[in-house]
């Protein structure tokens, strides 16, 4: 019995006995639980506003255009009508008119207005309409009027775009800012100068002018078909 037992002992001690206890260490790793990793939510975007327009009055008129025409620095126009194309480039030395024009044209209250007065030999006046919506533009855009700007030296010549008074007897002959004419006639209409501020002229399209000039009116001037402004685009 001894020997069996001697026999056992040296067996154990050459080969090893496999140890049937779990270690401490190898129980705390079977007991762990791997973490969940934190799912991030989907960061919501937030929508920017757009930038709200600043309603032009009398008191700020001329700190608008001042400050919009730095930023806005384009000089060309194309005037898309029922009849063609009008292009138009605006003089850097009035530069209140060719900021107002410029604004207007990119806040597209030209469109659907109208040449409302047509005089042959004289003429073509646009940028106005009795239609509701062009009503609702004007006071989104503001009540204002601009100063005269005549002592630049240029004169109604023939395709030159021109803004008439705002007021008939306005000893200061500022001007109405939604609307302008251009000249048609052959020679100029150069009684207008120092009256009414020259701002831009016509490079082409001049047979455009021509041709709505040529349309029927009544005792009015008002075209007898209307004559559309179907937008005014900004070139360059």
């Amino acid at each position: 019995m001894k020997k069996i037992c001697f026999v056992l002992i040296a067996a154990c001690v050459l080969f090893g006995c496999e140890d049937t206890k779990t270690s401490t260490s190898d129980t705390k790793e079977s007991q762990k639980t791997e973490t969940p990793k934190t799912v991030k939510k989907p960061t919501k975007e937030v929508k920017k506003q757009p930038k709200k327009e600043v309603k032009i009055t009398s008191k700020n008129v001329l700190d608008y255009m001042i400050e919009y025409g730095k930023n806005n620095p384009e000089r060309k126009v194309r005037i898309v009508t029922d009849f063609g194309d009008i292009d138009i480039e605006l003089y850097n030395e009035t530069p209140y008119h060719r900021a107002n024009f410029i604004m207007l044209a990119k806040r597209k209250y030209f469109d659907g207005t109208q040449f409302h007065r047509v005089v042959k030999d004289f003429v073509i006046q646009g940028g106005n309409s009795d239609g509701w919506n062009i009503a609702k533009k004007r006071r989104a855009i503001g009540r204002y009027l601009l100063p005269p700007d005549t002592k630049k030296g240029f004169k109604h010549d023939r395709g030159v775009i021109s803004m008439p008074s705002g007021e008939i007897n306005n000893a200061y002959k500022l001007a109405s800012p939604y609307e302008f004419f251009i000249v048609q006639k052959k020679g100029g209409t150069h009684h207008l100068n120092g009256g009414y501020t020259a701002f831009g002229k016509v490079f082409a399209g001049m047979d455009v002018v021509d041709e709505i000039a040529n349309q029927p009116t009544d005792k009015g001037e008002w075209p007898k078909a209307n004559i559309m402004i179907l937008r005014v685009e900004v070139l360059d």
